[in-house]
């Protein structure tokens, strides 16, 4: 036997870990990717100043399979309004908590909330527009559903326009901007 002939076995051999470790670091990546963790692009100002136009952020998927979201949390969700496309807001009320707007302030339970994210905007209602869920104040968030607001008051189509979203269709829990670095940091 040769010298060659007394190769190709090694070289079969390191082939086939190497096509093993691809195959398998792509699958691990896969599965990151749809029960993990995702990435999203934000198009638009309705989350200024906690998220700017353009930004890359990270969406964990994990937790909300035990849980539902909590108010303060900022979800990815399908938008209700465009299919296959994908919105980023803040959870104001969760369903059985009771909503309403007066005077510029949100207010849940009779209690006006703090929001230093908004930086001092009023919060008014988006039911006289034209296409909007038409929705009455004080509202009572159905069980199962999710009252959701853009950080951006006067520049967000969010709950106010399109009514509850279901906890069904939130699909992350934002925790971090990667992009652009200026803007890196958990959310």
């Amino acid at each position: 036997m040769t010298a060659l002939h007394e190769r190709r076995p090694e070289t079969r051999r390191r082939l086939l870990w190497w096509a093993g470790t691809i195959a398998l670091t792509v699958a691990l990546a896969v599965l990151l990717r749809v029960f993990v963790v995702g990435a999203y692009y934000v198009p638009s100002g309705s989350m200024l100043d906690t998220i700017g136009i353009g930004d890359l952020l990270l969406g964990e998927r994990v937790s909300y399979r035990f849980h539902d979201p909590e108010p303060g949390d900022i979800v990815t969700f399908e938008s209700p309004l465009t299919e296959g496309e994908t919105l980023v807001k803040r959870v104001i009320a969760v369903g059985g908590q009771t909503i309403d707007l007066v005077d510029g302030a949100v207010v849940v339970d009779g209690e006006v909330l703090e929001e230093p994210y908004v930086g001092g905007a009023p919060t008014e209602s988006l039911s006289g527009i034209s296409g909007s869920a038409g929705v009455t104040y004080p509202y009572v968030v159905p069980e199962g559903c999710v009252w959701v607001m853009g950080d951006n008051r006067t520049n967000s189509k969010d709950s106010r326009y399109f009514g509850p979203v279901s906890v069904d269709d939130v699909t992350s829990r934002a925790i971090l901007i990667y992009w652009p670095l200026s803007d890196v940091g958990l959310l």
